[in-house]
């Protein structure tokens, strides 16, 4: 098997190490009959920076899309539980209208507001659930590059690039129209609810049953525990599969993620056209083992990457175990570890 490539960048600017990464791995990148390329940033909030993708680290995409690419660019995210124009206002992304005007040009896109496309996946129980994908993230001939931050997680232990795309990709019409996706007495309740019972299996199936219901969110349906939220990340990732994957690790998140952890400044990037591999490689520098996580191995039994440390090909300006930093895991991490399911395989999918 041949080794995926991926470019570990660590330097004294956000722009310069994403840019100095894509630049490694730049032969491996082609546009070539690119109908549209998206862009995926990652706002699971729309007001907190530490939480999102810096408007730095889209501009460092731009800049390299732009040198050899001229047709239409989308900058396309569907925020979890607000408005997504909110985040490029609030985080400085209308700029990039302007900035990068062509021909073409540069969109910002609400992907909550999208044409959907159904896709199967499971209940808790594993009974067929239909959640939906915004179109223009799923479409055939689009050129999807997840960019974001490295961040650990309350339900799959990490996020990272393919779990941006599948997340964002997924709609929540209420976010859109700036209903949150909760009922008003939802949101107050949850207001009040104290953060262990928040993280409770209860309250788990409460997000996926309630808020995730037919017409409501299909992010918030994805949460049907972490075993089958871990499986139905995977299930749903060969839609919207990336290909190609940025890692702005300038500051990453640790502990309570993917909203309220700690920051970590680490100040390296990691790019590359093996989201699985680039995911594999950034979870290990964290101090988690691919291994333990869940939708990554999932996607590795489906063909959609490489998966394994020893096929993975680091090049850039430092080595893995020098950039290596150890993550404090979210704390429901211990049970987050019990993802595996008995007979697994029969609902997986191998790439095509």
């Amino acid at each position: 098997m041949d080794k995926s490539r991926v470019a570990l960048v660590q330097g004294e600017s956000r722009r310069e190490n994403i840019a100095a990464a894509l630049e490694t791995i730049s032969g491996q990148v082609s546009l070539e009959g690119v109908r549209c390329v998206l862009v995926k940033p990652n706002f699971v909030s729309t007001s907190d920076q530490a939480a999102s993708t810096h408007v730095d680290a889209v501009r460092a995409v731009l800049d390299f899309v732009r040198a050899s690419y001229d047709g239409p660019i989308a900058v396309a995210e569907g925020a979890a539980l607000s408005p997504t124009f909110d985040g490029f206002r609030n985080f400085g992304y209308e700029a990039l209208v302007d900035e990068y005007a062509t021909d073409a040009g540069v969109e910002l896109v609400e992907l909550n507001a999208d044409d959907t496309v159904p896709v199967r996946v499971y209940d808790r129980r594993l009974r067929p659930l239909t959640v939906h994908l915004a179109r223009t993230a799923a479409e055939a001939g689009v050129y999807r590059i997840s960019v974001g931050p490295p961040k650990t997680h309350d339900c799959v232990i990490v996020t990272l690039a393919i779990k941006n795309m599948v997340m964002g990709a997924l709609v929540n019409p209420k976010a859109a129209q700036g209903g949150g996706g909760m009922p008003g007495g939802a949101r107050r309740i949850a207001r009040l609810i104290p953060k262990s019972v928040w993280r409770s299996q209860l309250a788990e199936w409460a997000k996926g049953a309630l808020l995730g219901r037919r017409g409501g969110s299909s992010k918030m349906a994805m949460h049907q525990g972490f075993p089958a939220m871990n499986l139905n990340l995977a299930l749903v990732a060969a839609h919207v599969w990336p290909h190609l994957a940025v890692i702005d690790g300038w500051e990453g998140m640790e502990g309570n993620g993917p909203g309220g952890g700690d920051p970590v400044d680490w100040r390296v990037a990691l790019a590359g056209t093996d989201p699985l591999a680039v995911d594999a490689l950034t979870a290990h520098l964290m101090g988690f083992e691919p291994g333990q996580v869940g939708y990554l191995q999932y996607c590795a039994q489906m063909g959609l990457g490489v998966g394994a440390l020893d096929q993975i090909d680091v090049v850039g300006n430092i080595a893995p175990e020098q950039a290596r930093r150890s993550f404090k895991p979210h704390p429901t991490y211990q049970r987050q570890l019990q993802w595996r399911l008995k007979g697994s395989e029969r609902y997986l999918q191998p790439a095509v």
